[in-house]
């Protein structure tokens, strides 16, 4: 795939950089765990609260139809800050070392491009999977190279949700103040970088762990969702009776599903997300006040993504590891300085692993010949610029989906297929896979279809927390 590490990081070293005159910008790169769009600006959910990430958005270019590059954070992160597709890397599982893979072995980094770059590199939280941290990505990190998330306090007599035998599938509020928490630690570490004076430009990344489960945070949060108004996400009993095989084998409507039904927990389950993510966007508030009144706010490219979304009893399924839209959207807006103007919203199908390019072009490195992205910078200028890539999705071997502005096209490792038609059917109820008429565009989208799915890489034991 052209050069390999050690010469591409030598070439990047001495290449040209933006004239002298042209002081290359800083990049805050925010990360938050599990997000779907129940956000107030992208409209998931009626009750979600997040007027900080609402105020990131209107700053620049609100992506509403981004999507992951897998629907599990160890291979969606890994291929986001590498630059390169799951089914090229072989990185398909959250227990799967990335650095294990015979592609990835050597890969650029995304922070090991901005070091060579003449870039400072430092992060905190989770930005990386969590059991996988990559030291030779970053100068300094928080809590430690070698840990890179901070322990979270976890309240007495669990499970809180009476559910026996899921691990941390649990919600239900932690007595604590904010700053026990582990994501106001991660903050208060990137408030100090804020703060500081820095000599070269920066790259400094933030990973926010919540709305990641289990949902423990302080109870006012909870407070702010009162139960008996809940809102329940719109679910249709009989949604996987067109679903093929192995479409229902991923929904799982017999685990997660079939236990909070019994447990009649579903409206507190709504709540602890929403109350999780409440608590996230009160911690990026305050990222975001230390940024303003920083000297860095007017020659910083802001970025904000979510490694996958969530699944909440749609279609029948719970967690991530799908390939419909709950599972394969998440949120992603960028702000850059003299790039992108405020209040822009671009509908054109996106995908994480178009980030690299785009940071890397923003400012003004060169480009690594390994990335299979994009850049996004013609839709930062003009959101409605043409753009002829659908998004793909991959989750485990074989598995893809390929998202238009209009349809979804998923096929699976049988070659059986869903499409369906986000015009007329938001919600994903209908699959059109099996009627003759779509033929012609079922083979036009096919055309997206990975035709490289790598062997599984190692896998490793314990390493594989639903992460």
């Amino acid at each position: 795939m052209g050069m390999n590490r050690r010469t591409f990081l030598s070439s990047l070293a001495t290449a040209p950089m933006l004239g002298a005159q042209q002081r290359r910008p800083n990049v805050l790169f925010l990360a938050v765990d599990d997000l779907n769009d129940w956000v107030g600006c992208l409209g998931g959910h009626p009750q979600a609260r997040t007027p900080n990430l609402d105020r990131l958005a209107s700053r620049g270019v609100l992506f509403t139809n981004a999507h992951c590059n897998a629907p599990l954070c160890n291979p969606s992160r890994a291929s986001l800050m590498t630059g390169i597709r799951p089914s090229t890397s072989g990185i398909y599982d959250n227990n799967q070392p990335m650095r294990k893979s015979p592609v990835l072995r050597d890969a650029v980094t995304l922070g090991q491009h901005f070091r060579a770059g003449g870039y400072s590199v430092s992060g905190a939280g989770k930005i990386f999977h969590g059991g996988y941290p990559d030291p030779q990505s970053w100068d300094t990190y928080f809590p430690s190279q070698t840990k890179n998330k901070p322990d979270d306090p976890v309240p007495p007599g669990l499970p809180l949700n009476g559910i026996p035998k899921t691990a941390h599938f649990d919600w239900g509020p932690v007595n604590v103040p904010d700053e026990k928490m582990g994501d106001a630690q991660v903050v208060d570490w990137t408030i100090e970088q804020l703060n500081r004076k820095h000599t070269q430009p920066f790259f400094l990344a933030c990973g926010l762990f919540r709305p990641h489960l289990p949902w423990y945070v302080p109870p006012k949060y909870f407070d702010l969702f009162p139960l008996n108004s809940i809102v329940l996400p719109r679910v249709k009993d009989d949604d996987l009776d067109d679903v093929p095989p192995v479409g229902v084998k991923f929904a799982k409507p017999n685990g997660d599903h079939r236990k909070v039904i019994e447990h009649k927990q579903w409206r507190q389950a709504v709540q602890g997300y929403l109350a999780s993510i409440a608590f996230m966007d009160a911690m990026l508030g305050r990222v975001l006040d230390a940024f303003d009144r920083s000297s860095h706010a007017q020659n910083t490219a802001v970025v904000l993504w979510s490694d996958h979304g969530w699944h909440l009893g749609e279609k029948l399924h719970w967690r991530k590891f799908s390939l419909w839209e709950e599972a394969t959207r998440n949120v992603l807006t960028i702000s850059a300085p003299g790039v992108t103007k405020a209040n822009q919203r671009c509908g054109r199908p996106v995908t994480l692993l178009d980030l690299y390019p785009t940071l890397s072009e923003l400012c003004g490195l060169q480009p690594n010949p390994r990335v299979e992205g994009h850049s996004l910078m013609p839709l930062l200028k003009n959101p409605q610029a043409a753009w002829d890539r659908p998004a793909v999705t991959t989750y485990l071997k074989d598995n893809h989906s390929v998202r238009s502005e209009r349809w979804r096209y998923i096929r699976y490792s049988d070659g059986k297929e869903e499409l369906y038609d986000h015009r007329e059917d938001p919600q994903e109820w209908r699959n059109l896979a099996e009627q003759p008429a779509y033929g012609f565009l079922k083979r036009d989208l096919a055309r997206w279809v990975p035709q490289v799915n790598a062997p599984e890489s190692v896998h490793e034991r314990g390493q594989g927390e639903d992460a």
